[in-house]
């Protein structure tokens, strides 16, 4: 129960990596909250275990607003991952500025939203953890995503320049890269490629999973695993990385 005490707040808590995330801390002894827009998939995760509240995280307003209902009771969260995010597939010069801004809005802009409502408490308390789950798109280039990657991109810098800022603090600032990740994300991706194309699922995987030197899609536990490492003691001198989980990914 190496948490035992600590309050987290998890944004996209309602599925995939987020979900499995707040299960974790919950499991190591934190108070969690979960964030996110879908009240029905938030409340399914939390049961009775952990608290949600709901809000967009592109919105300034509703993320202020998120971390003042979490902190009723439980005091502001001392471990705050930013995991909602979202990726939009089409070719560079299909892609409209407002796609690109959609990206960008979301990725980076509701990690900054979310760490910046999240930091003030941590500073003053002396003690923190702020945790991106950022991707593989953040530390290299894929087709059709260019926006996603851009975000991405920007979040591994938010990260290294934050971590600066607060390296005396006691509050560390880290970014976890997964490679493709079983996630909803993963399969809305493999029906798109299966729709378009009109291969078999095993034909639309193939290309995906040949990106690992595994041959095989993360696990959300293992990503759950290495944000419980980053809140624990040994990893007081970790910030400002982007750790990648990827089998290998280059």
């Amino acid at each position: 129960m190496m948490l035992a005490g600590k309050h987290a707040l998890v944004t996209g808590g309602g599925s995939g990596a987020g979900a499995s995330i707040a299960r974790a801390l919950a499991g190591a002894g934190a108070n969690v909250t979960i964030a996110g827009r879908n009240a029905e998939a938030l409340a399914s995760v939390a049961g009775t275990e952990m608290r949600y509240v709901t809000g967009d995280v592109t919105r300034p307003d509703e993320v202020a607003a998120m971390f003042e209902a979490a902190a009723d009771g439980w005091g502001a969260p001392q471990i705050v991952v930013a995991n909602a995010g979202s990726a939009a597939s089409r070719p560079f010069l299909k892609t409209s500025p407002q796609d690109f801004a959609a990206m960008v809005e979301l990725n980076l802009g509701g990690v900054f939203a979310t760490w910046q409502e999240g930091l003030a408490p941590m500073l003053d308390a002396g003690w923190g953890r702020l945790i991106a789950i950022a991707s593989t798109a953040g530390l290299k280039g894929y087709p059709y995503v260019a926006g996603y990657c851009a975000a991405k991109h920007g979040v591994i810098g938010l990260t290294r320049a934050l971590a600066l800022e607060t390296a005396r603090s006691g509050v560390t600032v880290n970014a976890i890269c997964p490679g493709y990740m079983l996630t909803p994300m993963l399969e809305r991706s493999i029906e798109t490629i299966m729709a378009k194309t009109g291969r078999s699922r095993a034909e639309a995987e193939a290309p995906l999973l040949a990106a690992n030197p595994q041959g095989r899609f993360v696990e959300v536990d293992e990503v759950a695993a290495a944000v419980l490492w980053l809140c624990s003691e040994t990893a007081v001198s970790v910030t400002g990385q982007a750790i990648s989980i990827s089998g290998g990914e280059t």
